[in-house]
């Protein structure tokens, strides 16, 4: 079976950002799953300066043809002016296949 599943990892400013853009892609079934973790430090490069504060971490996964519309809604909602947006491919032969199988039927499914 083909999955075509991905990893999506996004940051944010606060533990209520990254739970409000969650629901917001669980509710629009842009995502199977999400996680949240809270307390990372960052340390980056903005706008010519050093930047060091306090961000979440949302994890997100779904399938590959979630990722337009879930990158839209992220931009639109998120408060960032660049918010950051990557996906990681999840590979076919590793890892827990039943929990393969349920993310890809949750990825694909519709309200």
């Amino acid at each position: 079976m083909y999955y075509n599943l991905r990893m999506v990892y996004i940051t944010t400013p606060t533990k209520t950002v990254a739970k409000e853009l969650g629901r917001l892609l669980l509710e629009n079934r842009l995502a199977a799953c999400v996680n949240i973790l809270d307390g990372m430090d960052s340390m980056y490069w903005w706008k010519g300066e050093l930047v060091e504060e306090q961000e979440c971490v949302l994890l997100v996964k779904t399938h590959y043809s979630r990722m337009k519309k879930l990158t839209t809604l992220v931009n639109e909602h998120h408060p960032y002016e660049c918010p950051c947006i990557i996906s990681y491919t999840i590979t076919e032969d590793e890892g827990n296949a039943n929990y393969r199988d349920w993310l890809y039927n949750e990825s694909l499914a519709k309200n």
